[in-house]
């Protein structure tokens, strides 16, 4: 086991990567990936991706364009461990160990599944847990063998998945006490900075409300994505305020400080929600530009890809697969009479 702190982070393959992947999960994993203090794990969750996608060419189209943005982006995996979920077959084995060990009660409190099942009540359903997939239920047991495989110290997560690692830490200490202890406890880590980034609509910007702005589209249709964001009715020369502003959130999640501080007065001097727009766009699109041709390149050579994530699953395989032998052997699943193969 390194003596590093192990770090984890993973995005799930569903979609487009958006601005609120950048600024929540890609850039801190790009930062990370440079710090030789810490082994940065970094993963593409294309198992988590069947809970609620059943269209395989979707799954594999997000998978390549999740791993060209993080490439894109600058992620160094010649010090970070990069790969894909179901590359590294110990987790499914461990999921299913630890199912063995986790209470149906614990489950139950899960906020997805009491989602589901309250959104199933209010709709007037006799069946409480319609359309309930033992994947949708089981979810955080999957979210904790990704998380205890790695010996994760540290796992940087939205306030949304704040009780996954709550659980995962519950898990564990299950599976630690009755077989001995074989997982660290992972501890949760929220960036208050980025936990609200705003879409389209002013919400929380999320694929479950379809207001999204994607990370690497050609600078037309990025300006007029741009412009779509929703304001208020204040008038130029209006004294403006920044805070829950779609426009301001997106801007101060890629400016420096004092960028942020100059913008805030041209608010309160009553900039107009044009040229606001204008201004976030030229922003963004040359914050975004080297990467963007990058990004379009990888996108071409999917197989260099596929290269980089089996050498990740190589090297995280070497951290797995030897965790797996000792916990397969503590919980008696190993050879008669005889140690450990």
């Amino acid at each position: 086991m390194s003596n590093k702190l192990h770090v984890l982070t993973g995005i799930t393959t569903t979609g487009t990567p958006h601005l609120g992947n950048y600024v929540g999960a890609i850039r801190p994993a790009i930062e990370a990936s440079k710090r030789h203090d810490v082994l940065p794990f970094f993963f593409l969750a294309d198992y988590h991706a069947l809970i609620k996608c059943h269209d395989p060419q979707r799954v594999q189209q997000s998978t390549l364009e999740i791993a060209a943005s993080w490439l894109a982006l600058g992620l160094d995996t010649g010090n970070a461990i990069f790969y894909r979920q179901s590359d590294v077959p110990e987790i499914a084995e461990l999921a299913w160990m630890l199912n063995c060990v986790t209470a149906k009660g614990l489950m139950n409190r899960a906020h997805a599944y009491k989602a589901a099942v309250q959104a199933n009540q209010d709709a007037g359903d006799p069946d409480p847990d319609k359309g309930v997939t033992m994947g949708l239920y089981n979810y955080p047991v999957l979210m904790a063998a990704d998380i205890l495989m790695f010996r994760a110290h540290k796992v940087p997560v939205g306030r949304d998945q704040v009780q996954h690692i709550e659980m995962a830490r519950d898990i564990a200490g299950r599976f630690n006490h009755l077989f001995g202890e074989h997982f660290v406890i992972p501890e949760a880590v929220i960036s208050e900075d980025t936990a609200t980034l705003l879409g389209l609509d002013g919400r929380k910007m999320s694929k479950s409300y379809d207001n999204t702005i994607p990370l690497f589209m050609a600078e037309k249709p990025f300006r007029k994505i741009i412009n779509k964001i929703k304001t208020n009715s204040q008038e130029p020369g209006e004294p403006k305020d920044p805070e829950g502003c779609t426009l301001f959130s997106l801007f101060k999640a890629f400016a420096t400080p004092e960028e942020t501080a100059a913008i805030r007065i041209r608010y309160q001097e009553g900039i107009g929600w044009g040229e606001m727009k204008g201004v976030l766009f030229e922003y963004l699109n040359d914050h975004l530009k080297d990467a963007r041709e990058r990004y379009d390149a990888l996108m071409e050579a999917p197989k260099a890809i596929e290269e980089i994530l089996l050498t990740g699953a190589e090297k995280a395989r070497a951290f797995s697969a030897p965790l797996m032998k000792e916990v397969r052997h503590s919980i008696g699943i190993r050879p008669l009479g005889g140690q450990p193969q």
